[in-house]
This record gives structure tokens, sequence and C-alpha cells, in this order.
């Protein structure tokens, strides 16, 4: 039993799925919507005549198509009934993606396969359920807005990167689908910063995880990520230095401060003048202090079923 499944894949019965193979689809359809033959193969341990009659019966049954990438065939779980008794109708991985986003959600279907006991949270609800329990305000959460015909949407967690949450630490998959440079990464590692910040607070461990393809890719992202582990673990950084998040809550604490006139904030300080004088000393420290999100732990995992060269 596959624990954050949580009995969905039992739903599936209905299209004669059970077992294993409930399991797989079920995964495939909340962390991907696609999947390779070869994931199939070990997922199952198939022979790969038996993976292909597998993906074939979905394809008579109009319950999924074909896409290419890379010289490789993709099945893409498509019909929206499959998604729909999953209780997931809404994830859009059953329509038709570019080939970076396809590549980029074989890369998270492929670790979240090999880490299956992990406590995922698949789709977007769960995850903003659970970083509201914690007390998480949906303001720090990574989001992206949409403007369609009912008017602006705001969806979270727009990349649908693997997440994974426990009582102990907190689990962010971030899929390279084959970048030159790491800005995506970057990118990717800010607009958590605030969220990673809040549940360090809350007292979980936070772990990012690169998934990548090739030897350049896992070298450049084991640099970055390394970069972002905790400074005060770092036996560079000076005893009793501010770390970026301490200067930015005084940051904010000072602007907030001088906006409301409060005389506790300005009397610290001296002034409103002496104010303005530390924001702009905090200003100039904070490019050298941390400016993205500090992690607690980090691992750089290369895979194996979808190598770097194509084949």
């Amino acid at each position: 039993m596959i624990a954050h499944l949580k009995g969905r894949e039992r739903a599936l019965e209905a299209f004669g799925w059970t077992g294993r193979e409930a399991e797989w689809i079920a995964l495939v359809c909340l962390h991907s919507g696609v999947f390779t033959r070869d994931q199939i193969r070990d997922w199952l341990e198939i022979h790969r005549h038996t993976a292909r009659r597998f993906v074939q019966d979905i394809l008579d049954r109009r319950l999924g198509a074909e896409d290419a990438l890379e010289g490789r065939r993709v099945c893409r779980i498509a019909a929206r009934a499959v998604y729909r008794a999953l209780g997931a109708e809404n994830i859009r991985h059953r329509r038709i993606a570019s080939p970076v986003v396809l590549m980029r959600r074989l890369l998270s279907l492929d670790y979240v396969i090999g880490h299956a006991g992990q406590a995922w949270l698949p789709t977007e609800p769960e995850k903003v359920a659970a970083f509201e329990a914690l007390g998480l305000d949906r303001r720090v959460l990574p989001g992206r807005a949409y403007r369609g015909a009912a008017g602006d949407i705001r969806r979270y967690f727009p990349l649908k990167l693997p997440v994974a949450l426990d009582a102990g630490r907190a689990v962010f998959v971030y899929a390279d689908p084959g970048h030159d440079t790491a800005t995506a990464l970057h990118s990717w590692g800010r607009v958590h910063r605030e969220l990673w910040e809040g549940l360090q607070e809350r007292g979980r461990k936070v772990e990012a995880v690169a998934v990548v393809r090739t030897d350049s890719e896992f070298d450049r992202a084991e640099k970055v990520l390394g970069n972002w582990t905790d400074p005060a673990r770092s036996p560079g950084r000076a005893k009793g230095s501010a770390t970026g998040r301490e200067i930015r809550r005084e940051i904010e604490r000072i602007e907030q401060g001088i906006r409301g006139r409060d005389k506790l904030v300005i009397g610290r300080y001296g002034s409103l003048r002496g104010c303005l004088v530390r924001l702009a000393e905090l200003r100039s420290a904070l490019p050298a202090a941390p400016s993205e999100a500090m992690i607690d732990d980090f691992a750089v995992w290369r895979s194996a079923r979808l190598p770097g060269d194509p084949f």
C-alpha cells in the first residue's frame, strides 16, 4: 500500500486496473500524467513486451495518447474520467504539453516512484491545506495568477513539482528538464523562500532535492544547493553574525515603524534619521547575506531511466 494515495487507486477498478497496476496509474495521474515504458517496466517488474501491451490497451480504449520526446514514446493518461475517479479532475496533467514540461513531469515521476513511501502531497489542494494547517498564510506559497473567462485565478505550486511533508521535515523536489544555466533553479528557490522559512520556524527541516539527467546538471545543482544550506552550520560564517532572514526581518520592522510612526521602533534607533541610517546599513549588508531561502539539507538525484543522451 502506498500511503499518500489514500486508497484512491481503488477507484480505478472500474477501468479494469487493480493492485499494482492501479497504483501505477494513480501515481502517474497525480504526479505527472505521463510515463515511459522503461518506468512502467521497472515499477511493475515486467517484460518490455508486457509493458507494450499495457500501453497499447490504454491507447485502444482511448484512455490515453502517445507523445514523442527525444526519440522516446511517452504515454499520457488523457481521459478526464480517470482523473475524475481519482478526485483530481482539475489537474492539467492530461493535456498536451511542451517538451520542457513533459521532461519535467517525467523526472518528477521518476523520483516519486523511487521514493514512493514518502508523505507526498500530490495535488494543489493537498499542498495548500497541509501548509495552512501549520498556520502558514497562502501569501507565502509560490503561486501564479492566470486570466480566464471567469476572471483571474491564482494557482499555487504552478510547476506541480513533488512536495512531501511529515512531522519532522519537508522535501521539495526540483526537476531540471535540461536547462543550460542555473537561472531556473535560483528562481525556484526564491519563490519558495518565505515558505521554507515559515516551515523552519515551525520546527520542520527543509530538504531540497534536484533531479537531473547529466553530469553537468548534477555538478551545477550540487553547487547551488550546497550554497543554500544553513549558514549557521558553515565554518566560514562569523559567530553571532546575522542571517539573511534576520536582516530582512529587521528591515521590515523598521519600515513598518516608520510608516506607523511607532515611537518604540524609532526610539530604539534614536530618531527617524537613525532608522534611515540603520536601514541603509542593513540593505548594504543584505547582498552579502544569503538572499535566497536557506535549507537544512539537500540531495542531487540522477535519473537512470531518463538518460541525458537521446536513444
